[in-house]
């Protein structure tokens, strides 16, 4: 009978997990909702054609880099390896915040090519990936957040658990973000 409960309780999802789940599922609805609107925007008219900055595509590896390296973290964390599990969740987060000023970069070279993002002058093409870009930028500014608290949990001499839950979290949190960069970065290119 202990064993069955036992085994019960296992199987059961964290209530944190739960949430993220959830979280990750309304995140998911807004850009279908945010690209399924750039579709159909662009069948209308004024439409403007550019390229997307060649920035973009740095960011986009840098983005990937810092997966690898939440995905290196948390194998670390797992293995109780604190001295490498600081050094790749501080390495995950100054990455976050090199993707974020690569995408900047990427609006100030549209911005310096013609290409007006909001206010007046602008184009809808623009203001679509002003927004849907940056929108996407706010979400991996708030994984740097969650990167910043586990990053000072780790360099905490007080705490000394090895509780993996929140780590975990962060980095299935970092990874969705990664993946949804990858999939605006492709329907920008493709649509």
């Amino acid at each position: 009978m202990m064993s069955t409960v036992a085994s019960n309780d296992r199987k059961r999802l964290h209530p944190h997990k739960f949430t993220l789940w959830v979280a990750i599922g309304a995140i998911v609805m807004m850009f279908a909702g945010l690209t399924s609107a750039y579709i159909v925007r662009r069948n209308g008219q004024n439409w403007l054609e550019f390229e997307l900055p060649p920035v973009f595509w740095l960011s986009t590896v840098v983005i990937l880099l810092s997966s690898v390296t939440m995905h290196l973290s948390l194998k670390a964390f797992k293995a109780r390896d604190m001295a490498r599990y600081r050094t790749l969740i501080t390495l995950t987060a100054l990455l976050g915040l090199a993707f974020s000023a690569c995408q900047f970069w990427g609006f100030f070279f549209l911005n310096n090519h013609g290409v007006q993002l909001i206010g007046q002058g602008s184009n809808p093409s623009a203001s679509f990936i002003a927004v849907i870009a940056g929108v996407h930028i706010l979400h991996v500014l708030g994984g740097v957040i969650a990167l910043l608290v586990v990053f000072i949990r780790a360099y905490s001499s007080r705490i000394k658990r090895y509780n993996v839950t929140s780590v975990e979290i962060v980095s299935t949190y970092w990874h969705f973000v990664d993946v949804l960069w990858i999939y605006l970065f492709i329907f920008f290119k493709l649509v």
